[in-house]
């Protein structure tokens, strides 16, 4: 899997700066310059749809929990996903770790990111037949849309499997078997097996909570729809204005395609020719929505890199710093 990783990694810039160079370097530069220091503003503003994330994260971990405390852990987790060489599931691991340091025990941790992570499989799936749907209706092309419907409707079978096998504790029977297979008797795997058991319990009794789902959906899905948002004002601010429509079309759609190719850290190549591709059927020019790309990832640095210093300096002193 790390090689794995690596490889993609490498791929994936170099896919970057051939688009870039193909595109034209200074024709990129130029619509960035003409935007200028408005482009910042992106940063401030990503804390809205992250919170929103984060109020779906708290209504499933019970008893009390700090706000402020899961957002930072919510920025670190993300920070790791988008800015270190990890296949996308690096800050969830990294999540669990955070969250059982503030008291809360290891399988409640371990439940609630990954029932977590499972919503959010299906809220990007319900933010994706929303895009699918603005795209339909600014472009009116419904011919071109036939490989997007197709996927569409492909994805959901995979999204309803993975959500029954925690949800009727399937995985576990099968990760027990493996476990079982390769350490055989030995105390450790009596240990490993009795800490799984304990987090497809919690996994089961949050998934039987049905109310506490839907809300923290409703809650991960506003977050999505708010995120348009950055790339609505960066498209503006680089005098290419879209609608709202066509923005959330072309946000849920990149996202789709970055979270199926998750083996490619932060996305890198996946998400600029998402762009490319989304933007060229919205009028949008191929260098504008690698301008775009760029945008997002000066966001996605300057948002990330204090949440990961923090991160580290928690790693030597053993408390967070919500300050």
């Amino acid at each position: 899997m790390r090689t794995a990783v690596r490889i993609a990694f490498v791929l994936g810039l170099l896919v970057v700066v051939a688009l870039i160079v193909r595109e034209g370097v200074q024709s990129i530069a130029s619509l960035l310059a003409q935007a200028g220091w408005v482009l910042l503003l992106l940063v401030p503003l990503h804390t809205l749809p992250l919170l929103l994330d984060v109020m779906g994260w708290r209504v499933l971990i019970p008893g009390r929990t700090r706000l402020q405390t899961l957002f930072l852990i919510a920025c670190i987790r993300e920070a790791v996903n988008r800015l270190l060489p990890v296949a996308n599931i690096g800050g969830e691991l990294v999540g669990i770790q955070l969250l059982t340091r503030q008291g809360i025990s290891g399988t409640t941790a371990a439940s609630s990111v990954i029932v977590e992570t499972l919503l959010n499989i299906v809220a990007q799936y319900l933010f994706l037949i929303l895009g699918v749907a603005c795209l339909l209706n600014v472009t009116g092309n419904v011919r071109a849309m036939g490989g997007l419907l197709i996927a569409l409707a492909g994805g959901l079978p995979v999204a309803l499997l993975m959500i029954g096998l925690f949800r009727t504790g399937g995985l576990f029977r099968i990760l027990k078997k493996l476990t079982a297979g390769v350490l055989g008797s030995q105390g450790s795997a009596a240990s490993v097996l009795d800490k799984m058991a304990g987090v497809d319990a919690a996994i089961r009794e949050l998934t039987a909570a049905h109310a506490r789902l839907a809300r923290a959906v409703v809650w991960q899905l506003a977050g999505l729809i708010t995120g348009c948002l950055e790339t609505w004002l960066a498209l503006r601010w680089l005098h290419h204005p879209v609608s709202l429509s066509a923005a959330l079309a072309v946000e849920s759609l990149t996202m789709a395609a970055r979270s199926f190719i998750f083996v490619a850290p932060a996305g890198l190549g996946v998400q600029e020719a998402g762009l490319i591709g989304v933007g060229h059927l919205l009028g949008i020019s191929s260098d504008v929505a690698i301008a775009l790309s760029l945008a997002k990832r000066m966001r996605e640095i300057l948002f990330g890199l204090p949440a990961l210093a923090n991160w580290y300096r928690y790693t030597r002193q053993g408390r967070l710093n919500p300050g």
